[in-house]
């Protein structure tokens, strides 16, 4: 298995343009930061490689024809309409296999043209307005006979452009922008004309639905939900039984392009938890599994290769593993003794034993018959901070946790154990190996446990401040502050006793009289600081810092007003408007089963190391509680103990998420940051908690994508107000965003140059990390259990699965290679 070679620390030569920040002083060093970082267009996408496919690989010559593949999924789907609400991973397996896919990704998560149906597509125009010209394979017809063409573009077209609000669409991004759709020079031909320009335009029309689904708002939003009146893939949609829970792809006998080569593949519910046993009673071929059962399958295969069939290995380490030569004769003694009624109870119990042992036998038996293939999901587990109220809305706490949370170690101790590379993501908008990647995280900094208490002492939480009462608010206490000290200063004396205070300051106080003969040393030392930050004030920029529940997005607060298919997941989330609420809910579903930005002083050279860049985090003089009895003491501030509500998932799926979590629960510990876990059930995390914003800290994940300047955007969106007063968040759980992060996303959207749309991508995540609301751990691994002859099946990485080649290894005799029937 391939390293990911994630570079970190690394600089660029070319300097980046300068551009002119508001002023914030807590970001002074760290927008310095971002703007190295974003100056940079390295290949580091190109030395950061993406981790190897798992998958079998086999020329078609090397795989049978025919036979039927037996596939686990999560559930049956609810709905074949992938742009639809509740659309699910089964939704989009089964459209990869029956609809068009103009584009494809390849194992290094890049979009590829796909030839079965684009001779070629290309942007002929771009002035007056940018036109794609698509040259569609002329042998491409739907199931009906039908070619496809212009009229199932534009019919996709209207019902996805958000124009009419009868069709309930959970995603509209990028169709919104395209001003008509018209015939070419003939029927091969379509053009689409863009109203704006669009840099992601080859995420559009995939998969791409034929006429009768898209034409009407009934047969977009019922008709396709539970058949599909024409396909157009390798595969046709045979049959959906809901009793059993299968659905069923038969090879398509109008299919153009190379033919399939199973007869079949049967898509089979079996909730995760019960996959292991399916897979010991041999009624799959192919399952993605976790790894307490990839474990076991590994444990089979180890047995075997050493000689030793399920009843031995039953003895050796399963359930009659503890039974000893002593135990076993003392059962049969008392099996055998006078006591009757003590005797039947341990025949009961030998016989419940023997049978577990046979079982156990036949299925580790069964089990070495698989193979666990692996790699990285494209998907990432996050560390998400919500910074809509409470101490995490202050952004030095923030950053306070994650310099003190060491990622490597987390990615470690997930990926380590199934021999996988373990590097952090340096990015939340792409993975290594895609285009647009570039390790980024530098702009936040690594872990360290000083910057972090100096990050908490600077905004105001210290050891033993949870005893101290809390400073009256508002102008009055402000008033009452400054009249006090302008009394104290009539009379000081040059005695220490004269110039003394209770030490308490409001926010606006400030402190005037170091220079002053006969002042006191701490005063001096509070005005040194306070003209250090006013003059920080005067340099730096937030660049429209957002913390929800601020009405001045470019200060500080003035008050404080989360795989896919995997054991993260939710369902739905509330949101203002209808259209709203379905795009939520479908990226929701998604993360259940992500100018050069130049500072004002641009000409300084800020070094970039692991440890992030001295003083960007907190103002350069702030003292970090160091000794080991101001550690060992609780963090309070204003009388109020520093502790966040941290929310887990508790479902039996999620035990490697929980093992993550206690350990981010000892670094945080490890600084003074207190933590109130609360393990919630599966069904309420997403649906009750994250979305609903009823949380500090969370773990989740965010499937990766090719196109990030249009499917990330709304993860980070700055939130805004709705219309009837509530704030529309997006998808952006963490609910810290920046005006500038949002134009950065739009811009890159809309470039038609590619490298500066990447190069876009890579500023907006460096101010993503600077903002410090969601913190990236580790991809999440793919684990898939597969019969031994399945061949170009298994753990594709960053890719999809190419359907018709998927398949069983023909079987080889004295006479040659013979088909598998």
């Amino acid at each position: 298995m391939s390293q990911i070679g994630a570079p970190r620390g690394g600089t660029c030569s070319r300097s980046p343009r300068s551009r002119t920040l508001r002023s914030v002083a807590t970001l002074t060093s760290a927008v310095l930061a971002v703007t190295v970082l974003a100056g940079c267009s390295s290949d580091e996408a190109d030395e950061a490689r993406a981790a190897a496919q798992d998958n079998a690989p086999a020329a078609r010559d090397k795989v049978a024809d025919g036979g039927t593949l037996r596939w686990a999924v999560d559930a049956l789907p609810t709905t074949l309409n992938t742009f639809q609400a509740d659309a699910d991973g089964t939704t989009s397996r089964i459209a990869g296999a029956v609809l068009p896919s103009l584009y494809t990704i390849d194992e290094r998560g890049r979009p590829q043209r796909n030839p079965d149906y684009l001779e070629s597509a290309q942007i002929a125009e771009t002035e007056p307005k940018q036109v794609v010209l698509y040259k569609l394979n002329q042998q491409a017809v739907w199931s009906d006979g039908r070619e496809i063409g212009a009229a199932d573009f534009v019919a996709q077209w209207r019902a996805l452009s958000g124009r009419d609000t009868a069709y309930w669409t959970a995603r509209n991004s990028g169709y919104e922008r395209i001003e008509k759709i018209e015939r070419g020079k003939n029927d091969l031909e379509v053009r689409v004309t863009f109203s704006k320009p669009y840099a992601d335009w080859q995420s559009l029309f995939t998969p791409l639905y034929p006429k009768q689904v898209m034409g009407s708002p009934d047969a977009f939003n019922d008709g396709a939900r539970t058949t599909l009146k024409a396909t157009a893939g390798p595969f046709l949609l045979k049959a959906i039984d809901r009793k059993n829970g299968d659905v069923t792809l038969a090879r398509n006998p109008r299919w153009w392009g190379q033919p399939a080569k199973l007869d079949s593949m049967v898509l089979t519910a079996v909730p995760r938890a019960d996959r292991a046993d399916a897979l010991a009673a041999g009624t799959l071929d192919l399952a993605e599994i976790d790894r307490s059962t990839a474990e076991r399958i590994s444990l089979a295969l180890r047995d075997a290769r050493a000689g030793r069939n399920g009843a031995q290995a039953a003895l050796a380490h399963g359930p009659g593993a503890s039974i000893t030569p002593s135990k076993a004769l003392k059962s049969w003694a008392l099996a055998h003794g006078s006591d009757e009624e003590k005797a039947e109870e341990v025949q009961a119990a030998r016989e419940k034993n023997q049978k577990a042992i046979a079982a156990y036998a036949t299925a580790q038996d069964t089990l070495a018959k698989y193979v666990v293939r692996k790699s990285l999901e494209p998907a990432y587990t996050q560390l998400s901070l919500n910074g809509e109220s409470g101490p995490l809305a202050d952004e030095r706490v923030r950053r306070a946790v994650a310099r003190a949370i060491n990622r490597r170690e987390l990615a470690e101790s997930v990926l380590k154990p199934l021999g996988l590379p373990a590097d952090p993501p340096g990015s939340h908008l792409a993975l290594a190996g895609q285009a647009a990647y570039a390790d980024s995280s530098d702009a936040l900094g690594s872990q360290d446990t000083a910057e972090a208490r100096a990050l908490l002492a600077d905004a105001g939480w210290v050891p033993g401040g949870a005893v101290k009462k809390p400073v009256e608010a508002g102008s009055e206490a402000e008033k009452k502050a400054a009249e006090k000290k302008a009394g104290e200063k009539a009379g000081e004396t040059a005695g220490e006793d004269g110039a003394k205070t209770d030490g308490a300051k409001t926010d606006g106080a400030k402190t005037e009289g170091a220079d002053k003969e006969g002042a006191k040393k701490d005063a001096a030392k509070d005005s040194a600081a306070t003209d250090a930050k006013k003059q920080a004030e005067d340099t730096a920029s937030d660049e429209g810092l957002y913390i929800v529940g601020d009405d001045k997005p470019a200060g500080r607060p003035a008050a404080p007003a989360v795989g896919a298919a995997g054991p993260e997941s939710g369902t739905e989330i509330l949101a203002p408007a209808a259209a709203a609420a379905r795009q939520s809910a479908a990226l929701l579903a998604r993360a259940e089963a992500l100018d050069t930005g130049t500072g004002a002083h641009a000409a300084q050279t800020v070094a970039r190391t692991d440890k992030g860049v001295a003083g960007a985090y907190a103002p350069r003089g702030t003292a970090a509680p160091v000794t080991a009895p101001e550690a060992g003491k609780a963090l309070g501030k204003d009388g109020k103990a520093l502790s966040l509500r941290f929310v887990l998932p508790s479902g039996p799926g999620s035990e490697a998420l929980r093992a993550v979590g206690d350990r981010i629960v000892r670094m945080l510990d490890a600084v003074g940051i207190r933590t109130e876990v609360t393990k919630v059930s599966d069904d309420s995390f997403f649906k009750d908690h994250v979305a609903s914003g009823d949380y500090d800290l969370a773990l989740y994940s965010w499937p990766a994508t090719a196109f990030p300047a249009t499917d990330a955007r709304p993860i980070f969106a700055k939130p805004e107000p709705a219309s009837d007063g509530s704030l529309l968040v997006e998808q952006n759980y963490s609910r810290v965003g920046t005006d500038r992060i949002d134009q950065l996303f739009d811009q890159a959207a809309g470039t038609l140059d590619e490298e500066e749309a990447r190069e876009l991508v890579r500023q907006a995540d460096a101010r993503i990390w600077a903002a410090a609301g969601s913190i990236p751990l580790y991809q999440r691994p793919q684990l898939v259990a597969a019969k031994a002859d399945v061949v170009n099946a298994g753990a594709w990485g960053l890719a999809g699965p190419r359907y018709q080649d998927i398949g069983f290894k023909k079987k080889e005799t004295s006479k040659g290679a013979e088909r598998t029937p």
